[in-house]
């Protein structure tokens, strides 16, 4: 693992029966860097986020974490609650699906704060006042600090997401089709504001993407998958604007076509 190097992982294999999910694949995340993984459903893209993450254990292969003083940390051989504590400090994660991180019950302001609280803030004012600042860098109203999160509107629930998700200003955040299933305006506002934030608080960002353009917009590398297997991987523009592999051929080709 090179010494500058925040993520690695090398000879990740995770079969689910007799299909392949994930099959020898190595990858290294710099900080502030963000890395798109790209594939068609069932590349096994979502597997190697869940596997670079903790969330799932693969049959082989290893991910080395570098922690803020330095050292190397072996992500699947951490105890359970370390892990939990790493994903609510140093990590991050953007659900596509943002209800599976946000609790439905709680205000937009708890949300956030509770993230805050989980790492041993106790003033309620202090805790208010930052889920304030954070809606409003995610463009949601502060008036809104005490609306519960049925109350808004997909796009807003994503970036509610987000700003629970930063608050805690994480080092690496994992993204899984963070603007899937939303309308085009919605999303192309919602990828302007992931781009700025990325870019001025400097996070290492593993991305999860089908869309090419989503990748282009935001990502400095590539990894192209196909049936778990990293067919080709290289800076975003030498990948999408001269595809060396067939497959990677066929995703660029695809949307041209479109």
């Amino acid at each position: 693992m090179n010494d500058d190097t925040l993520l690695s992982a090398r000879g990740l294999n995770l079969r689910f029966g007799a299909v392949t999910a994930l099959d020898q694949v190595d990858c290294d995340l710099w900080p502030g860097e963000v890395l798109a993984i790209v594939g068609e459903s069932g590349s096994g893209k979502t597997t190697l986020l869940n596997v670079l993450s903790g969330r799932m254990a693969p049959q082989s292969g290893v991910v080395w974490y570098r922690d803020p003083n330095g050292h190397l940390v072996d992500v699947h051989a951490m105890p359970a609650p370390a892990l939990r504590a790493l994903h609510r400090s140093d990590w991050g994660f953007v659900h596509q699906n943002p209800r599976d991180n946000l609790r439905m019950g709680v205000t937009a302001g708890g949300n956030v704060g509770e993230r805050l609280m989980a790492q041993g803030s106790r003033h309620y004012g202090n805790i208010r006042a930052e889920a304030i600042a954070w809606l409003e860098q995610v463009e949601i109203d502060a008036d809104r600090v005490d609306h519960l999160p049925r109350t808004f509107s997909g796009g807003m629930l994503q970036r509610l997401q987000i700003a629970r998700t930063l608050v805690t200003h994480p080092r690496l955040v994992f993204m899984d089709e963070p603007t899937g299933g939303l309308d085009v305006s919605v999303q192309a506002r919602l990828l302007d504001l992931i781009r700025s934030l990325v870019r001025r608080l400097g996070i290492a960002v593993v991305l999860v993407t089908h869309d090419l353009a989503v990748a282009r917009l935001l990502a400095h590398r590539v990894m192209v998958m196909q049936r778990g297997v990293v067919v080709e991987s290289g800076l975003t523009d030498q990948v999408l604007d001269d595809p060396q592999h067939p497959y990677t051929q066929l995703l660029v080709s695809s949307v041209l076509s479109a």
